[in-house]
This record gives structure tokens, C-alpha cells and sequence, in this order.
């Protein structure tokens, strides 16, 4: 904890206060220390209990996913408030899980929408990787009638999904743009140059472009 105190840098503290993160530890500073200490799964749990966010970010990286318990995981998920911590356990944790389905379908429907939006991230997983079981045009149905009026975690995460049914899934692809052209969710999202814009039809078509190019 010492260690994580002399790295706070009040520059990135502001950076990451943007985007609702409440630490200022560079993070390419804490993945050193990660790299240094190896998978310590007590010292893990240690961190995470603290309830610091750079001790927890820390703690993400230096865990080992498949040791926690289902309910561990629901309970952390519940406590990560801070979006990265709630996106490095959703990706560095829970997606390397056994329990990762059951707890999809858990919190899919979730009534807190911080917690609908790890539902929603892993199915959006599994609408690349392993889509057999799930229903496609149903999800769209979802993201048709709630997208546009939900809580902003909740609506990124539906997003996500309905550009990954569109990049992934030929047949359904029209569909997807026509519904994200409709609901114009980000459609004035602030774009870097050189960077994809997160609006759905242009997100779509961009990455089937270079998926046909490569």
C-alpha cells in the first residue's frame, strides 16, 4: 500500500477522474509491479479488501481467476463501483471463470444496471466466441425496445452487443445498423482521429471492412 501511495501522480488522478476512476497510479506503472509479484492469490484477496481502487487494480492482475467461488465473484462484482475496476474484473477475472455463464445469466437481468452491464459484456463474449444457445434476434429485440433510455454503463454495454451481433453474424447485420440508426445511441460520441466511433452502423461497417481487407 505504501508502494501504490508513491506512485499516485495528481496528473493521472485528473485524467482518470474523467472517466469516473478515483486513483492516480499510472496503470503501465501498476502492471510493473503485477509482473514483479506474480499470481498471489492471498495477497489478492488482501488488496481487494482494502477497498483502495489502485490496490484493487492490482489485486485483478495478481489473482488467479479460477479459485473464486461464484458467490465471490457476484459479491465483488456488487462492490466494483469504480469502471475500470468493475471492466478489469469483468475481462481479467470473471471471463477466465468457470462460473462465468451462470453468472451471465445472473446478472443479465439484474436490477442495478452496473450490475446488468457484466451480463451484457459477457454475452457480447459469447456473440464472438461461442454463440450456439443464444438467442440473436431476441437480444436485438432487447436492445431495440432498451438501449436507448438506459443508464449510461447499461447502454455501452448493450452497444457493444449489438455492434459485436453486427460485425460477427452476416444475416443479422442489416438489422443491426437499421437499430442503431434509429436510436442514434453515440452518434455524437467524441472521436480521436484514427479511432473507431463507438455509433453502432459505423462501428459495424469499419470492422467488417477490415475483416474482408486482411
Amino acid at each position: 500500500m505504501a508502494e501504490l501511495a508513491a506512485l499516485e501522480d495528481p496528473r493521472a488522478r485528473e485524467v482518470n477522474a474523467r472517466h469516473g476512476d478515483d486513483h492516480g497510479v499510472n496503470l503501465g506503472k501498476l502492471r510493473a509491479i503485477a509482473k514483479r509479484l506474480k499470481t498471489q492469490q492471498d495477497l489478492a484477496l488482501d488488496l481487494w479488501a482494502t477497498g483502495d481502487t489502485a490496490a484493487r487494480l492490482l489485486s485483478l492482475l495478481i489473482c488467479r481467476p479460477k479459485a473464486f467461488e461464484q458467490g465471490e465473484l457476484d459479491r465483488m462484482l456488487r462492490e466494483a463501483r469504480i469502471p475500470k475496476v468493475h471492466d478489469w474484473l469483468v475481462n481479467y477475472v470473471v471471463k477466465k471463470s468457470p462460473h462465468a455463464e451462470a453468472l451471465r445469466l445472473a446478472w443479465f437481468s439484474d436490477s442495478d444496471p452496473v450490475v446488468a452491464s457484466a451480463g451484457w459484456a459477457l454475452t457480447s463474449e459469447r456473440v464472438v466466441k461461442s454463440p450456439d444457445g443464444l438467442d440473436l434476434p431476441e437480444l436485438l429485440d432487447v436492445i431495440e425496445a432498451e438501449m436507448k433510455d438506459a443508464p449510461e454503463r447499461l447502454q455501452w454495454a448493450m452497444n457493444h452487443c449489438l455492434a459485436q451481433i453486427g460485425i460477427e453474424h452476416a444475416e443479422l447485420r442489416a438489422r443491426a445498423i437499421d437499430i442503431g440508426e434509429r436510436l442514434e445511441v453515440l452518434k455524437d460520441y467524441p472521436t480521436p482521429p484514427n479511432c473507431t466511433s463507438p455509433f453502432a452502423p459505423i462501428w459495424i461497417t469499419e470492422l467488417v471492412r477490415r475483416q474482408q481487407v486482411s
